[in-house]
């Protein structure tokens, strides 16, 4: 009797851990289901938000309109830079269905080496691809930065209402020397090199520096003029206030020679490209660029000593 006992006991002991065993397996598949199920939603979350960046593939669509969106302030900091306007035009330029690539603009400008270098990749491409024509259409704003990328396409389109122009340089700043004196505060600047404190805000208007800025902006200013003239050539009617810093409607924009005539993105694909089919091709930053954007921002914060003192020099 005592022998059919253990004998019991040890088969009930057996299908007992062998049940627990099996517990266990279901229970580490069920969680390595749910884990690659919420990867997976996780991933189709990305995708849907675009927090990876990245375009639509165009050579998916057939013969097509290429659409880059060239939208906010022009700067190394924002998604309107030159890194992700030319990598948009060389992906346009290079697909094979691309029939015509239309820029929308709607900038007041920014900076002017990032602006330089967009307007020298579009004639870049267009030589390398003279059989795809590149237009501006010009929603709101087409000033300063925006237009002196615009000034490289084969035509710039606008509404009669937007506003054009705006060919001129500026560097900004405040002075802080006067609310010192009334709060008693002393500035302690001490440097190494002449002009290492260059326009500092809190010590005196200093004019030597004051003319070397404006010997700058008259350059840069000269450069923005010779690509306007460049780009548009004899349909420039110049004025004295061409050239002034001054901007304009649409509408006399183009009697300026400063653009060509009314349209928009539908009636340039439609009556220009004779493509109605739009395919975007905005590179859009992704969350991992923005994140490490944000985070060299913050390293850089922490050594001010190693900054510049002077605001930036912008088209706008």
């Amino acid at each position: 009797m005592s022998e059919n006992n253990n004998w019991e006991r040890g088969v009930l002991e057996k299908l007992a851990l062998s049940a627990i065993q099996e517990q266990r397996r279901s229970r580490r598949w069920g969680i390595f289901f749910k884990v690659l199920t919420f990867a997976y939603l996780f991933l189709i979350l990305i995708l849907i938000m675009g927090w990876f960046g990245g375009k639509v593939d165009g050579s998916l669509s057939g013969k097509h309109t290429a659409l880059i969106e060239l939208s906010g302030v022009i700067s190394a900091e924002s998604n309107a830079n030159a890194d992700n306007l030319i990598g948009s035009l060389q992906n346009a330029f290079k697909d094979k269905n691309t029939a015509g690539i239309i820029l929308r603009c709607n900038s007041p400008g920014g900076s002017p080496v990032q602006a330089g270098e967009v307007n020298d990749e579009i004639r870049r491409q267009r030589v390398l691809h003279p059989e795809i024509p590149l237009y501006v259409v010009v929603d709101d704003m087409c000033a300063s930065g925006g237009y002196y990328i615009a000034a490289a396409a084969d035509k710039i389109y606008v509404n009669k209402a937007s506003i054009v122009g705006s060919i001129g340089v500026l560097m900004d700043g405040f002075g802080f020397t006067g609310t010192m004196q009334k709060l008693g505060v002393e500035r302690r600047l001490m440097t190494a090199g002449e002009n290492k404190g260059f326009m500092d805000p809190f010590s005196p208007r200093n004019p030597k520096h004051e003319e070397f800025v404006k010997g700058m902006l008259e350059d840069i200013h000269q450069q923005f003029i010779n690509v306007v003239k460049q780009g548009r050539g004899k349909r420039l009617k110049e004025t004295p206030e061409m050239f002034s810093g001054l901007f304009w409607t649409g509408d006399k924009a183009i009697q300026m020679g400063l653009v060509d005539d009314i349209g928009s993105v539908d009636s340039v694909a439609r009556d220009v490209i004779k493509e109605e089919n739009v395919v975007d091709f905005t590179t859009h930053e992704g969350f991992a660029d923005r994140l490490a954007k944000r985070f060299g921002a913050g390293v850089a914060s922490a050594f001010p000593g190693f900054g510049a003192q002077v605001g930036g020099v912008t088209l706008r």
